[in-house]
Parts: C-alpha cells; structure tokens; sequence
C-alpha cells in the first residue's frame, strides 16, 4: 500500500466524474448493477458534493496517524471459517482508494474517507513495548510486552481471526508467552476470539493464565441478546450490510471498523474481576491502573492507564467516531450523561497520557492532541443529551429534536466524533427514550392500528396504489433535479409514502421496485455507516426478498455454554406460544448430571416459571441431561431424534408431557420479514 499523500483536487475530481456519469433522468433501474442497486442521481451526487465543503478533507493527520509505526502488513489478508467458508476478506474492501480522496457519487464521501482509514491494517508499533493488529476484525488486539512475556488486550470476536493475528504478531514480534487477557468490556467483538488464541498456548501456559475483565463481565457477556437474541441478530443483519456485496452500491464499512467477523464465538471465565476506579494491579512487572466506565458504550467496561509508558487505553469509552446511545440492531439505551462524566473523569485521572488507544481504529500521540480529543469527545455527548432534554422539555417530539439538533461548529470541525456509526440524529432520540420511552403524548399514538392496516388505510384514502405510484415516480424524477437538501428530503418522504403503499399491498412489484430505487438514493447519501447498510439492505430485501436462513444459533454454542441456566430458562419462557398453552399446566424438571443442579418448570395461565430445586422435587416429567447436551437442544445441533433416543439423555414420569412441552415452544430462525409485513 502506497503511504505517498494526493494532492487536494481529487476528491472534487472524484465527485465530478461521478457526477457525470450519474443518469439524472427517470430510469435508474437502467443503470443498476447486478444486485440491482440503481445508479446515484443527480441530486444525491449534489448532496455528497456540499460535504466536501463542510469538512476539512485538507486534513491528512488522521492517515498519518493510522499508518504510524507499520511493521507488517499482509496484503491478501483472508480469514477462512473453521467449518468451512470465508469469515474475513480485506481484499474485497479494495475497491475503496488508499487515500480515501476519489469517492463515487454512491457514497458519501466523508464515510468513504472514514472507510479508506479502517482499510489500513497490519501489525503496529504504537509505543515502546505496545502493539496493536487492526484490520483483522471490526475490533483491534493490542499487545503489552511484560517482563518475560505478553499481555494481550481484547482477542477479537472469532476464534479463526484472534488466531490468525495472533500467529501474524508472533511471526513478527517473536514467541513469547501470555501471561493474561484483558477483555476491556463485554461486547463479543472483544473477548469472543479467546479460544483462538488460548489453542496456541501450552497448558502451563493456560495454568497460570491471568484474565482480566470488569466487574459483570461474565454475566452481561453471556446474557446479551439471549432473550432478543433472534430479533437481534436479524437486524444485525440489516446494520452491518451483511447480505451486501462489498463495492461502491453495496458495504463499505461500519464506521467503527471494516464489519464483525461471523465466525465461531467462545468464552473464557475471568480470573481477576475489576470492580472500583483506582485499581491498580501488577501483571508480570507492569503497572496498570483502571477506570471502572460500565454504563457507558457497554454494561460492563474498564478504560486502564499504563503509567510507566504513559499510555492511555480508551477501550471504546471513546472511538474515532460519535458511538451509539442506541444501537440500530436494538439494545438498551446508553446515558449520554454518565458517559460523557466518564471521558471527563478519563481526562483528569490519566492527564499525563502521552499515548492514546483503543479497542477500535488508530492511535494518538501528544499530550495536547489526547487531551482535545478527550475534550471534544466529552462535549460532544455532553451537547447531545443536554440540548436534546432542552427541546424536550419544551415539549418537541423525537423527531423534531432530531431535525434540529447539530453540532456547533467548535464540535464540528474535525472528522474523530462525526456520524460514521452513531449520528446526532438517532442518538437525540435515544435520549428522548430513556427519559420519556416511546410515546409523545399525543392521543394519536396511544393506540393505532398496526403498520399493516394502517397502510391500507392510507392508500385507499389517497385514492389507491396506481394514483400514489403515479405521483410518487414524478416526484422521484423531479428529485434528481433538485438541491441536495430539497432532493434528500424529497426522497424521505418517498420513503415513508412508498412504505405505506407496500404494506397495504406487498406483491406490489412496482411500488418495491420504486421503494428500493429511493432507499438506494438515502443509502448513497448516508455517512453513518449503519444508516447505509439498514437503507441499502431495505433496497436488495424488496428486491431479493428475505434471507433463507438467518444467522445461526449454533455460533453461540461455547459462549451459551458459559450462560447461567436460570438465562436459558427464561429464553425458553418467551419462546412459548400462548395460544399453544391455552389451558395446559404442567411442571417440568430438568437436571443437568454435570451440575448436580435441577430446576423446576411450571406451566400455567400460558406462562413459564423457571426456579432452581431439589432433585426430589416431584414433577410431571424430569428430563436428566449434562448442560452441554441441552445446549446442543437450544441451538438446534440435537433435535427430537436425540431428545428420544440419545444415551446422554434419561426421563423420568411422561415423556407425552415432555414432548407436548417442546412443542409449545417457538423456534425463530431470524429471518422473519422487515421491510415487508
């Protein structure tokens, strides 16, 4: 990779050329590539066009930064899947120019500069005895040189990519020992790889194996997304593009990195549990000092100091990017407010830091620099949740607050929180929600029909689905010639009325044909990220239809392992279809033989209670299992035929009850429809 700086003009060239060979009359569909992605308009390359002026793209330091300290790089970096297929391809993302200047009209290029950054990877020196691999993963692992051996921070999401870095880090660095993990947090992009790495340890090495995580690591680890899990994982897949082919239509990144790494996840137990800011732990002669951050981008976090090298470890508390309040895949809802305490109590705590770095993108030098980084990170939350309570409380609504809120020009000058992954506009209405939840106070909102009906509804009173369509193809025609807002706007309205016209007829190839063409056109102007993917893969889903499969259960399978019961219990409970239950009680004992532990379900009134028992607790049926079997059951690798006739599996009292019990229970496969009903 060529490390020689551009010269200024090109991004302008780049957008010109793009421009001109933009179709800016009706028929987008004429120029759409073979996943049917239309062509950018005239007003989408517009729109791109003014931020270029907005940002100063003159502006190389974050390259310069990126690069800094390159020992290794593997230019034909690909991941192989243990069972077979691809988990990690870099190569796919080349598409994207080294210098991040020549960006097509399809993206916006201040996310095609964001993705030309994250493009960069290899094996790093950061500072004496500090080293980062990024690229490997949509997280970094960072290496601490101990008196005889390594400290290794966060080992990636995927068993097969923590290997393979780490085996890259070894060929380069030397083989030495790992004295301890940290997992900064408990976010499976930062601890699920473990087992990658622990493969190449020896079991002396394992023995004496320190690993080090914040105080509830192991339970909001384990216990993320189990509940949700199913619904969770398929608007993953809308948030990280994964259906999307890697090019200038389709997925350039996530902001926070090139993508997750969808391989085999594992799990390994802490031996050392941080619980108070000011901890200070010696590891094999390194001093760390920690900051206990949970609360903030993740439930459980740790932010450490390593003051003999004055080096700072943001964790993600801050990225080289604005974070979620609320992440697109649905999870709880962060404090802007404590996080943005948090960074301040960082700056303070660890001012004399010379060095910055994190579990995502590149590093920092200069104490000047990590301390306007931290300033600016700081108010920029700080700004968001305070002058969204302010129009709240003047009794603007999520979308108004989100309409109006931006950043003022001190925040808005540099590209480090800028919208890549979260943005100004849906993290305003994260903060809403924790403050006031989902309704405005409007009567309007307290009961409407679902989306399906109301649709309908709609159509019929605009005088049916040909006379919206007509309306709706002059109105898209005539965006292409407008300004970038006007036709932005334009194509957000399209939107949420080709929306309705869909679900109050979804075999309306003419009306998702269009919806796709105008999801095409908001994916193209988007800088975050997700908002891309989530649109982009909106416009291949009405083109394509639904997944055949959804992302399989099974890749949890050693983390599950780790999950206390009492959390696989009520994952079955909200598995259980009512209206299957209707009149059915019944008690259920399971005893895992491993565990010598049994618990007690109770069916009654369609609902399911779980509670830990004693092994002679009389029940309708018992079922004797070890925990590994019954996870095998959970995540689909056992089915009936095991249930029944498997060695590892006894029964006690009816095994019609057993069965009849299974059968009330749900099984989502995470594909279910989104941007169709």
């Amino acid at each position: 990779m060529s490390f020689s700086p551009r010269v200024f003009l090109s991004p302008f060239l780049g957008i010109a050329l793009a421009l001109a060979a933009c179709d800016s009359g009706p028929d987008q569909s004429s120029q759409a590539n073979s996943a049917g992605h239309s062509a950018p308009t005239a007003s989408t390359g517009k729109a791109n066009q003014q931020v270029l002026e907005q940002r100063p793209f003159d502006n190389h330091s974050d390259f310069a930064n990126a690069r800094r300290g390159l020992i290794a790089q593997d230019p034909e970096l690909m991941t192989e899947h243990l069972g077979g297929g691809e988990v990690w391809n870099m190569p796919d993302y080349d598409f994207v120019d080294a210098e991040g200047e020549n960006a097509p009209a399809s993206v916006n290029p201040s996310l095609w500069r964001q993705a030309a950054l994250n493009n960069i990877h290899g094996l790093f020196k950061v500072t004496e005895g500090l080293y980062q691999i990024r690229g490997y993963d949509l997280a970094n692992m960072s290496i601490i040189e101990t008196d005889t051996g390594w400290i290794l921070v966060d080992p990636l999401t995927a068993r097969e990519t923590a290997s393979k870095a780490f085996l890259f880090a070894r060929e380069h660095l030397g083989e030495k020992p790992v004295r301890a993990i940290i997992f900064t947090h408990s976010h499976i992009d930062h601890f699920g790889g473990v087992r990658g790495v622990l493969q190449h340890l020896s079991d002396a090495e394992q023995a004496n194996l320190r690993i080090i995580a914040p105080a509830g690591f192991e339970d909001e680890a384990t216990s993320e997304n189990i509940i949700a899990g199913p619904a969770m994982t398929r608007r993953a897949m809308f948030m990280y593009g994964k259906r999307l082919r890697r090019d200038d239509r389709g997925h350039v990144g996530t902001g926070l990195g090139k993508g997750p790494a969808f391989g085999t996840f594992g799990f390994a137990a802490p031996t050392d549990v941080i619980s108070e800011t000011g901890t200070e732990l010696i590891v094999d002669g390194v001093p760390l000092v920690f900051q206990m951050v949970s609360g903030s981008e993740a439930p459980s976090e740790f932010t450490f100091y390593l003051p003999e090298r004055k080096a700072f470890c943001g964790a993600e508390l801050v990225s080289r990017n604005l974070h979620n309040l609320y992440t697109l895949r649905g999870a709880k809802v962060r404090n802007a407010r404590i996080w943005s305490g948090y960074i301040d109590e960082a700056r303070r705590r660890f001012a004399e830091a010379e060095v910055y770095f994190a579990s995502h993108h590149w590093p920092l030098w200069g104490r000047d620099n990590i301390q306007d980084f931290l300033v600016k990170q700081r108010d920029t939350y700080k700004f968001i949740h305070d002058q969204s309570v302010r129009m709240m409380n003047q009794g603007a609504t999520p979308r108004e607050i989100a309409e109006n809120l931006q950043l003022p020009a001190a925040l808005n000058e540099e590209f480090h929180n800028q919208g890549y992954y979260g943005t100004v506009s849906h993290n305003a209405k994260a903060v809403y929600q924790s403050y006031l939840g989902w309704f405005t106070a409007n009567p309007s909102e307290l009961n409407p029909l679902p989306e399906a009906e109301s649709a309908k509804r709609y159509v019929a009173m605009m005088g049916g689905a040909d006379k919206i369509l007509d309306q709706a193809r002059q109105d898209f025609e005539a965006a292409s010639d407008m300004s970038a807002t006007e036709g932005r706007d334009t194509y957000r309205w399209l939107g949420e009325l080709l929306n309705h016209l869909v679900f109050a007829d979804p075999d309306n190839n003419e009306a998702k044909a269009l919806l796709a063409d105008v999801y095409d056109q908001l994916g193209y102007q988007a800088e975050s990220a997700p908002w891309r993917d989530f649109y982009l893969t909106g416009a291949y889903e009405l083109r394509h239809g639904s997944p055949e499969e959804g992302i399989k259960p099974a890749m949890m399978r050693e983390v599950l392992l780790h999950t206390p019961v009492s959390l696989f219990f009520d994952s079955m409970a909200v598995r259980l279809n009512a209206d299957d239950a209707e009149g059915e009680a019944m008690t259920i004992k399971i005893t895992f033989t491993d565990l010598q532990e049994s618990y007690l379900l109770t069916l009654q009134n369609s609902v399911l209670h779980n509670r830990l028992t004693d092994a002679d607790t009389p029940a309708d049926a018992t079922l004797m299992l070890t925990r590994p079997m019954f996870v095998d059951l959970l995540v689909g690798n056992a089915g009936l035929k095991e249930l029944l006739f498997s060695d590892d599996i006894r029964f006690e009292g009816s095994k019609l009850d057993l069965l009849g019990f299974f059968s009330m229970l749900d099984k989502p496969e995470g594909r279910f429809n989104v941007v169709t009903p």
